[in-house]
């Protein structure tokens, strides 16, 4: 799949989009406890058209560098235009021998569904409130974080449909685990937020008038994330562990596409 050209990445760009979608992902995590589920490893495989070439546009001083891009499939959330558009789900390896991590290529990300977030194995629908950046910033941060996973698990030498089981079985258990723990912290933060709005307004009086609205609505958000954060933290850890786990012992099946194609000519011959 071609690539394109592109331009050299803006540093400050990057590290800004990149805390928009981490302010957003405990959003997101909440959803996924009320949002449409892929947790089947057989059915998360994404089916898109092959990206088309787009055009080139040539930018004019200061961006003097040309770009050529590839226009994304209707909807998708995704800037990532080096991805693909899903991992093997016919086959999954044994485990093998591993080893120390080696160099090996880069694992391509994985294009998100039309209209959906995706977290690894999880999968949900953007709603409409999520500005459309905060969406693809969302999704190119869970798409990078999965393919660097499976990168790893490349380099430490496992078979790529095992590397992308135990990469998408991680992400979306994390995912589902934090969505546990924010539902789970939810009265106890309510608690604290209440305690954090009358510490706020008692804090906010030498500062009348503004203090009187500024301090509860800051004390009772404070007070809310220092309690949610954590255990939504917390259950993301616990689901990424488990999912780790899950992938790893799931058992072999199929037959490597390479083989199939071996027993077919002799059985046609």
């Amino acid at each position: 799949m071609a690539t394109g050209k592109h331009r050299a990445p803006n540093l400050q760009r990057q590290k800004v989009g990149s805390v928009v979608a981490a302010g957003a992902v405990p959003l997101v995590m909440a959803l996924i406890g009320t949002g449409t589920a892929n947790a089947d490893p057989a059915q998360a495989a994404v089916t898109q058209p092959e990206h088309q070439a787009g055009p080139e546009f040539d930018a004019v001083a200061p961006n003097a560098t040309p770009y050529v891009g590839q226009p994304m499939p209707a909807n998708t959330r995704s800037s990532l235009q080096w991805s693909r558009t899903g991992p093997e789900t016919d086959y999954l390896s044994p485990v093998g021998p591993l080893h120390a991590p080696t160099a090996v290529a880069p694992v391509p990300p994985i294009l998100p569904p039309p209209g959906q977030f995706r977290f690894g194995d999880q999968q949900v629908p953007v709603p409409d409130f999520v500005p459309v950046d905060t969406s693809i910033q969302i999704n190119d941060v869970a798409a990078g974080t999965e393919a660097n996973l499976a990168t790893f698990l490349d380099s430490v030498g496992l078979e790529r449909s095992r590397s992308d089981r135990i990469a998408a079985e991680t992400l979306g258990s994390a995912a589902r685990g934090a969505a546990v723990g924010s539902t789970v912290a939810i009265p106890f933060a309510m608690m604290a937020s209440t305690g954090g709005a009358l510490a706020g307004l008692v804090a906010g009086i030498p500062f009348v008038p503004i203090g009187l609205v500024a301090g509860p609505i800051l004390g009772g958000m404070a007070a809310y994330m220092a309690v949610s954060i954590p255990v939504t933290v917390v259950g993301a850890g616990i689901g990424a562990a488990v999912g780790a786990a899950s992938g790893f012992l799931a058992p072999p099946r199929g037959m490597a596409p390479e083989a199939a194609d071996t027993e077919a000519e002799l059985v046609n011959a």
